[in-house]
């Protein structure tokens, strides 16, 4: 597989908003805040729910999984766009690229993949309480979730390829803050259409195959909330499911904007501040959401964060 061609540079320039000397100081505080944020966060969900015994199920082996994916994901990304915001230099080696873009985009399909797993997961929870521990044994989560990861990184591997096979015709200003296909593409001195046509196929199987699954399994799900009598149980059982709602829509409504249209028609700063969004601000708010909305999860740190700070058992 060849990841560079005869007009493939050295280095790339990421411009960001580099014509925006005003916004430079402001974003640098924004990123380095919300990365901050997002660490303390998704450490914190994963400690709580490796350390609290309670929260050894198949809803919080799965949402561990996402806390990892999220520190990874954000990891890709700001730690070089910190550095390049203060240089003046804004660049990034043709390796660093193609390894940013490969994870940056494996990453992103393993959570589409994973949030289809978590709401059958709710669907299960809901829909068939008494085979649940059943359907969801340990190996059965231990399979979804290495699926996840593993198509993930097969399909970024294809993805990535077709990207970077592009003529460029030595062109090396991309107007992005990391490397990413649609910035990439606007790369290209030749006709993209095929490989525009080819990457929306898979982002279709990645993007809408899961997200079909999602809305089926939340329509199962709503019909048998609503059979319950009591509002108080309808209450629960809508509970169970409220925060993963918020993150699918929150996740999958800016990548479905990203990557289901023409790079063409994208406005240049409209697209970066999309990214920008699902690609750090959306991994901040993930472990706020299932803490702040989640009593497990609450409850669980009342037991365990003193037991971490304090040394108490």
């Amino acid at each position: 597989m060849n990841w560079a061609n005869e007009s493939s540079p050295k280095e790339f320039i990421l411009l960001g908003f580099s014509d925006r000397a005003w916004l430079q100081m402001p974003l640098f505080v924004v990123l380095l805040l919300s990365y901050t944020i997002t660490i303390f966060g998704n450490v914190s969900i994963m400690m709580v729910c490796t350390l609290d015994p309670k929260l050894h199920t198949p809803m919080y082996f799965f949402l561990t999984n996402l806390s990892i994916l999220d520190l990874c994901y954000t990891t890709t990304t700001v730690p070089h766009m910190l550095v390049n915001i203060g240089c003046n230099k804004k660049t990034i080696s043709y390796a660093g690229c193609v390894a940013q873009l490969i994870i940056f985009l494996a990453l992103g399909a393993t959570e589409c993949l994973l949030l289809a797993v978590m709401s059958f997961d709710r669907y299960v929870a809901v829909c068939r309480p008494l085979h649940y521990v059943v359907i969801m044994n340990y190996w059965f989560c231990l399979r979804m979730a290495a699926f996840s990861w593993l198509t993930a990184f097969g399909n970024s591997v294809l993805q990535s390829s077709l990207t970077l096979n592009i003529p460029r015709c030595g062109h090396q200003e991309v107007d992005h803050f990391f490397c990413e296909v649609p910035a990439l593409l606007k790369l290209s001195c030749a006709d993209t259409k095929p490989v525009e046509a080819e990457l929306f196929f898979f982002s279709v199987l990645i993007l809408l195959i899961p997200v079909t699954l999602i809305l089926i399994s939340y329509g199962f799900i709503a019909q048998a909330v609503l059979k319950i009598r009591s509002a108080e149980g309808r209450q629960k059982a809508f509970g169970t499911c409220e925060s993963h709602m918020i993150v699918v829509s929150l996740f999958y409504g800016t990548a479905i904007y990203m990557y289901l249209q023409p790079p063409s028609s994208t406005s240049k700063d409209w697209g970066k501040m999309v990214s920008l969004f699902y690609g750090i601000i959306t991994p901040m708010l993930n472990p706020l959401i299932y803490s702040l909305r989640n009593k497990d999860i609450k409850e669980a740190f009342k037991r365990v964060m003193p037991r971490i700070f304090f040394c108490k058992k």
